[in-house]
């Protein structure tokens, strides 16, 4: 196999819950401003309408002033109204034709592909912007139901262009084989909020693991 020559960048998810907001904007802030983290995924699954919006009015313009794309998880008639770069969809999620066509061309629109190559194909003739794969590793983010290989990054990156994205479980002990694999994106959360030195270091860790690949 060839060495992969394109190098992988940060995707960051925010935790499942914000308890404190002021305490995790600057928690954002110093992850932020810790090394290059390409997009902020919005996953606040628990959350009312409501309450997301008035969360994301706070977070998504930190994000967006230091060029970071900002992605909602799931709720695509949100996305247009806050001003966010796209949105990231499950598989039983509203279908990406769908979504493409309430938010327009120029959104950001991922989908989750679990291991399987034959849904990310679909998603990529659809439109979409990129695929993600996972979980690669057991994660206490969410409940994992799908397991995926890194062999399946490797197969994606030699033949298809779309960016893909590995997520689940990844850490600064593991981000730099997901890298090597093929990974364009390492999607991470706890890796980040629930590092011991912080966020930062958080950030600065996994940036250290996936310089190397």
């Amino acid at each position: 196999m060839t060495q992969n020559t394109h190098k992988a960048r940060l995707y960051l998810i925010t935790p499942p819950a914000i308890p404190d907001l002021d305490a995790f904007t600057r928690e954002l802030e110093a992850a932020l401003d810790a090394g290059d983290v390409a997009a902020l995924q919005i996953r606040l699954k628990d959350l009312s309408d409501y309450d997301l919006i008035a969360v994301t009015k706070v977070i998504a313009p930190i994000a967006q002033d230091r060029g970071v794309a900002v992605l909602m998880n799931d709720r695509v008639p949100l996305v247009k109204s806050l001003k966010l770069d796209g949105v990231h969809i499950g598989q039983s999620d509203m279908p990406l034709k769908e979504a493409r066509a309430l938010l327009g061309k120029e959104a950001m629109i991922g989908v989750t592909c679990h291991n399987s190559r034959d849904l990310a194909m679909d998603a990529a003739e659809n439109g979409a912007d990129y695929v993600a794969f996972g979980a690669f590793y057991p994660t206490t983010t969410k409940e994992v139901e799908h397991m995926a290989d890194l062999e399946t990054l490797s197969i994606w990156q030699e033949s298809i262009e779309i960016p893909c994205v590995a997520i689940g479980g990844i850490t600064a002990e593991n981000a730099g084989e997901v890298a090597a694999a093929g990974a364009d994106f390492i999607a991470v959360s706890g890796a980040v909020w629930n590092h011991p030195q912080g966020a930062s270091a958080g950030v600065k860790a996994l940036l250290a693991a996936i310089s190397t690949t």
